[in-house]
């Protein structure tokens, strides 16, 4: 069975896959209902909907996440270097856990996001 997408509810669509374009190379498929939802396209097929919150939604779990793999820990730090630059929310210090590299953030929205180099990926 293989995975079709992933919807995630943000309060502003468009700052969000703003988001997910510029650091993590998704690019815009489609956006419809005056930017009530977009749709992403991601490396390997992953396609990420964003769809419009509306205020009375609950907002994440606290350990609900994104996970993204990169090739290496300096391709972790460079990540790190891009989101610092741009004021990135909840920016985690790059840390090193069982053998990963990893940083965490906050996508706008709430949703927690993950870059990570694990050596036996």
């Amino acid at each position: 069975m293989q995975l079709n997408h992933l919807d995630l509810p943000v309060p502003d669509v468009r700052a969000t896959a703003d988001f997910f374009i510029r650091f993590f190379g998704f690019r815009l498929d489609a956006v419809k209902g005056n930017d009530g939802m977009a749709i992403l396209q991601g490396d390997g097929g992953v396609v990420l909907v964003l769809t419009r919150r509306g205020d009375d939604s609950p907002a994440f779990a606290k350990t609900f996440h994104v996970g993204f793999l990169v090739p290496s820990p300096e391709t972790v730090h460079e990540v790190h270097r891009q989101l610092s630059e741009a004021g990135c929310a909840d920016l985690s210090p790059v840390s090193t856990m069982r053998g990963s590299t990893l940083l965490y953030c906050h996508a706008p929205g709430g949703v927690l996001v993950e870059v990570g180099f694990r050596p036996d990926a």
